[in-house]
């Protein structure tokens, strides 16, 4: 969010300081994680459809806006080739004629939209369907899937994309990135109402006041919420702050693998982008932390022994509910465990129906007097925020 707001900004002549902890940009969860460019479909337990109705703007508009923001086009071998299937687990708190009537909802809603052809698909003619028996039992344990959900979803390979955002950043002289430095409050400049300066700290402890700026974005993932009370902009409702983490492998020779969610509930998901490259998580396995501070802990990574028996034990997971993987194992030529910390709206266990992390449709920004506070909500819906909120500062800058 914070570098697409930053593009933005540039391309419109205004000087941006992008401000991160972290020694350089995309080291964390935007560019570690499985790139769903979201419809609705991942939620199956909101029938009000108000999260379906909240991500498919976004999502319908995320490959023209990438365009528009790095200059590159998302290319074929970034893209799952093929429609997402969601694998109804025994265990899922929505069963599978419950979610395929909801697939067919918001395939309507997709259908209908006028941005309905930006897509990575041609959504006017795609439909959701539920595979035959046959279907499950030859690719899936029908011990453990009780039914599959197949629908015109696709993810992008974010590390690849990650590279076209630090090339598009590198190459701008408007955009003046100052990596190392942790924020730790926003306050008002002495000299002026409307100007605002940021204090950080470096890694080696020092601390700087930085400014003072027209307008300033907090465009934090976790910790945003701390920030924002130093500014005394109190939020409401509850949060929920995740260190995940996931395997991106890379395959010696490419496999026809089908990009799959297990759903709905605490499972795991398996992406392909291009034969050789994939995403596989399982959510206990990866999950490090789960926090509802305003200032999340600090997280212990694995040391190399403990990624391997992670890694060992999310595509053992993974192979009771898909067989095919298991044979995967030996054609691994590179594996990583990656992630970063995400947030959201809500709290609870994913296998309790009633959790508010079932609905993802309060997400957005609250604005201060030239103070933007963004809750990102989905990784595909932050090209479309972000435009919105570059007009909007552009406005007041004027």
């Amino acid at each position: 969010m914070g570098c697409s707001i930053a593009l933005y900004l540039a391309k419109k002549g205004i000087s941006v300081h992008l401000i991160d902890k972290a020694e350089a940009p995309f080291t964390g969860a935007s560019r570690w994680n499985e790139g769903k460019i979201h419809l609705g479909y991942l939620y199956g337990a909101d029938p009000s459809l108000a999260t379906a109705r909240a991500l498919i703007p976004g999502g319908l508009s995320f490959p023209g806006l990438i365009k528009e923001l790095v200059d590159r086009e998302i290319t074929d071998s970034m893209v799952t080739p093929s429609n997402d299937r969601f694998l109804v687990h025994r265990d899922s708190v929505v069963a599978a004629d419950d979610l395929l009537g909801l697939a067919l909802q918001i395939n309507t809603l997709t259908q209908e939209h006028p941005d309905a052809d930006r897509y990575f698909v041609p959504l006017k003619k795609a439909i959701p369907r539920k595979l035959s028996g046959s279907e499950v039992a030859a690719c899936y344990n029908t011990d453990l899937v009780r039914g599959v959900i197949e629908v015109p979803e696709r993810s992008v390979c974010t590390n690849k994309l990650a590279d076209f955002y630090i090339d598009a950043l590198q190459g701008h002289p408007q955009i003046h990135m100052m990596f190392g430095q942790r924020v730790i409050a926003v306050q008002k400049d002495d000299s002026s109402t409307n100007r605002w300066c940021v204090k950080t700290m470096s890694s080696n402890g020092n601390a700087t006041t930085l400014g003072p700026f027209g307008v300033v974005v907090n465009a934090l993932w976790e910790g945003r919420r701390a920030i924002d009370a130093t500014i005394g902009l109190a939020g409401s409702g509850s949060w929920t702050n995740r260190y995940r983490l996931s395997v991106f492998a890379r395959l010696r020779s490419a496999t026809s693998l089908q990009s799959g969610v297990i759903a709905v509930g605490p499972f795991g998901d398996v992406k392909n982008y291009n034969g050789r490259d994939l995403y596989l998580s399982w959510y206990n396995d990866g999950l490090l932390v789960e926090s509802h501070e305003l200032i999340p802990p600090k997280v212990q990574l694995p040391d190399a022994q403990g990624q391997a028996m992670k890694i060992r034990s999310t595509l053992e997971n993974l192979s009771q509910v898909i067989p095919e993987i298991a044979g995967l194992i030996v054609e691994l030529e590179d594996c990583q465990l990656k992630g970063g910390w995400v947030y959201a709206a809500g709290k609870g266990a994913l296998n309790d129906r009633s959790s508010s992390l079932h609905k993802r449709d309060e997400f957005g920004t609250h604005s201060h007097q030239g103070y933007f506070s963004v809750d990102t909500g989905k990784y595909s819906t932050a090209p479309l925020m972000a435009r919105e909120i570059a007009h909007a500062i552009d406005a007041i800058l004027v």
